[in-house]
């Protein structure tokens, strides 16, 4: 700690910043790589990572791949064949290998430095394209470990969920989700899950879509980021009374982050379902397969007003269902919010 201390400051106390520059400056020694130094293990390195896939008479087989231009893998397009080992595994297989040979040994870290930071090592540039992710630039670390999901806590997981909803004997449990367009257009489905009575979300783009470039943290132009969602949301669901809102389940999109400001405003509690798991809102999977036939995808869906996104619900919604007993979800729907407003029917409640 004394060595990275201030020594302008009495008594001497550690500064981070001080720290920092003496271990930069320590760093700056004169040491040559080691995959410059020792060619054999340059080529065994190199071998690992892009040697050819062959067949056992030695035929070279595969794509010849794309040619390198310093981006990222090909999007839906062939890649060139090779051994792809990780350098976890080149470093770890060296001492099986060579296993009296301690000049045959290098790090993960090392590997990855050869192959993304020039001048420290002997690899060429386009064998990033080798490694698995074929990324063109390396992930910082900080962001490898961030949670894809981070707005999703313990207590709003749909194991959470009151059991009410479960069996559908309790009507005012919605599921709710997204289906995506084309150039990042988007419809907000909601489907109600005793009546399969649909509600369809508008969620127009922002002014300066398109003509803004796209900013990292910048402002969400699509129409559905956190707080336009949620505006949305609590536009569309909020005008039902208060006995046929109860809970919302929702997939772990992003777009619900804030989740916990449309809770306050129309007390409807959010749940997310597990990652990966569509059946465990099935109603609404269910109808987002219905409503493709009116919005394919691959077509641009901002081209529908929200007149027109109403007139496709109430359609949906006029269809009857051999789970209602051949009624429709229009007409099950209209009969709960009859029995809350006439006080001689029994309550939901």
């Amino acid at each position: 700690m004394r060595r990275n201390a201030s020594s302008r400051a009495y008594p001497p106390t550690y500064r981070a910043s001080t720290a920092q520059w003496h271990a930069e400056r320590r760093a700056r020694r004169p040491q040559e790589a080691k995959l410059i130094a020792n060619e054999r293990l340059r080529e065994y390195v190199q071998d690992r990572l892009s040697g050819a896939v062959k067949t056992p008479n030695g035929r070279v087989v595969g794509p010849p791949g794309p040619e390198w231009k310093g981006r990222n893998k090909p999007h839906r397009g062939d890649r060139r064949w090779v051994e792809a080992w990780s350098p976890e595994q080149i470093s770890q297989r060296l001492t099986v290998d060579f296993p009296d040979d301690e000049s045959m040994r290098i790090s993960p870290e090392a590997i990855y430095q050869a192959l993304y930071v020039q001048g420290r090592g002997a690899l060429k540039r386009e064998l990033v394209g080798c490694l698995r992710t074929g990324r063109a630039l390396r992930v910082p670390r900080g962001r490898s470990h961030q949670k894809p999901w981070a707005h999703v806590t313990e207590d709003v997981l749909i194991s959470e969920r009151p059991a009410e909803a479960d069996d559908r004997a309790v009507p005012g449990h919605w599921e709710g989700d997204l289906i995506i367009g084309l150039e990042r257009s988007a419809i907000g489905t909601l489907v109600e899950r005793t009546t399969r009575f649909t509600m369809l979300v508008y969620l127009p783009r922002e002014e300066g879509f398109g003509i803004i470039p796209r900013t990292k943290n910048g402002p969400a132009l699509a129409g559905y980021g956190a707080i336009k969602m949620k505006d949305a949301l609590v536009t569309t669901i909020g005008s039902l009374p208060i006995q046929l809102r109860r809970s919302l389940t929702w997939d772990r999109g992003k777009e619900l982050s804030a989740h916990a400001a449309f809770k306050v405003e129309t007390g409807t509690a959010v749940y997310f379902a597990d990652p990966h798991s569509p059946w465990q809102r099935g109603t609404n999977e269910n109808t987002n397969g219905l409503l493709r036939q009116y919005f394919p995808k691959g077509t641009d869906l901002s081209r529908w007003n929200a007149e027109e996104i109403e007139a496709v619900a109430a359609t949906l919604n006029g269809r009857p269902r051999k789970t209602l007993g051949w009624k429709t979800p229009a007409e099950t729907f209209n009969e709960l919010l009859l029995s809350l407003q006439n006080p001689g029917v029994a309550s939901i409640d």
